[in-house]
C-alpha cells in the first residue's frame, strides 16, 4: 500500500487547525484518520490533534489480522466514540476551548475491502483513472437540504452556508458515526481530504491531478491545486493506492 499525506494552513487562515495520522498494520493493512478542527484560535486546533491521538492509538492497539468486516467496524465506532469523550471533557473542564469540536474521516484498507468511518464535512473518495466518486455524505446543512429535495448538488456546492455542519466530534456528550464499506481496485486512489480541498478543487481537476499514477506527488500536487485556486481554509490530503 502506497500513503503520501500533507497538511498545509492555505492562504488565509493564520494557523491550521487540520491534523492527520496514517500507518500500517499486521497483514499488509493500512489506516489513516484526517480532522478539521473548529472553535476559536486554539480550540480547533487541540480538538483535532486530541481526536488523531486517541483514534490513532484506539486502531493501532485493538486491530488484530482476525477480525471481521463488522468488529472492524465497531472499532472505527469505538475509537471516534472514545475521542468524542476526550474532545468534549476537555472542553468541559477549560472555558476558554467551550465549543471546540472537530470533523472526521478515518480509514482502514484491507486487501480490496476500505472501511470509512466519519463525523461532519471531512470527505472521502475513490479515484478510478476515469471518475471520482464520493463515498462519504457530508453532515452539513446543505447535505440535508439535498437530502429533502430542497437543494440540488449543485446548488449545494455554491450554497452561501454549506460549510455549517451538523454533526462533530466533541460537541455533544454522544456522536452518531456513520460507516460505508467500499472496494479499492488495483490503480485505484482512496483520498481523505478536509474541505479545504473539497472546496476549492473541482471533481474534474481532482480526476485529473490523480490520473497519471504518480503515486507519491498526489498529496503536494492537490494542496497545491487548492492554494492556486484561493487557499481559503486549512488543507489536508491523505492518498492511498494499492
Amino acid at each position: 500500500m502506497k500513503i503520501v499525506a500533507k497538511t498545509d494552513k492555505g492562504k488565509i487562515r493564520e494557523n491550521n487547525q487540520d491534523a492527520y495520522a496514517v500507518g500500517e498494520l499486521p497483514g499488509e493493512v493500512a489506516w489513516a484518520v484526517v480532522c478539521d478542527g473548529m472553535g476559536g484560535y486554539a480550540g480547533g486546533d487541540i480538538a483535532s490533534k486530541l481526536a488523531v491521538k486517541v483514534i490513532s492509538e484506539k486502531i493501532t492497539s485493538c486491530y488484530n489480522e482476525k477480525m471481521r468486516d463488522s468488529s472492524i467496524k465497531n472499532l472505527l465506532d469505538s475509537a471516534i466514540t472514545a475521542a468524542n469523550i476526550e474532545v468534549y471533557d476537555m472542553a468541559y473542564a477549560h472555558a476558554k476551548l467551550s465549543g471546540m469540536g472537530t470533523t472526521v474521516v478515518c480509514a482502514i484498507v484491507r486487501g480490496d475491502d476500505v472501511y470509512i468511518a466519519y463525523a461532519g464535512d471531512s470527505r472521502a473518495y475513490i479515484a478510478t483513472k476515469e471518475e471520482l466518486r464520493q463515498i462519504t455524505t457530508d453532515h452539513s446543512f446543505v447535505q440535508d437540504l439535498v437530502n429533502k429535495g430542497q437543494l440540488t448538488p449543485d446548488e449545494a456546492e455554491h450554497h452561501p452556508n454549506k460549510n455549517y455542519i451538523t454533526r462533530a466530534v466533541g460537541i455533544e456528550k454522544q456522536i452518531d458515526v456513520d460507516f460505508v464499506q467500499d472496494v479499492l481496485h488495483d490503480d485505484d486512489v482512496l483520498i481523505l481530504c478536509t474541505d479545504g480541498l473539497s472546496n476549492y478543487v473541482s471533481r474534474e481537476d481532482l480526476v485529473k491531478d490523480l490520473s497519471d499514477g504518480q503515486y507519491y506527488a498526489f498529496a503536494d500536487r492537490l494542496v497545491k491545486r487548492a492554494n492556486s485556486n484561493g487557499g481559503g481554509d486549512n488543507i489536508t490530503v491523505v492518498a492511498m493506492a494499492k
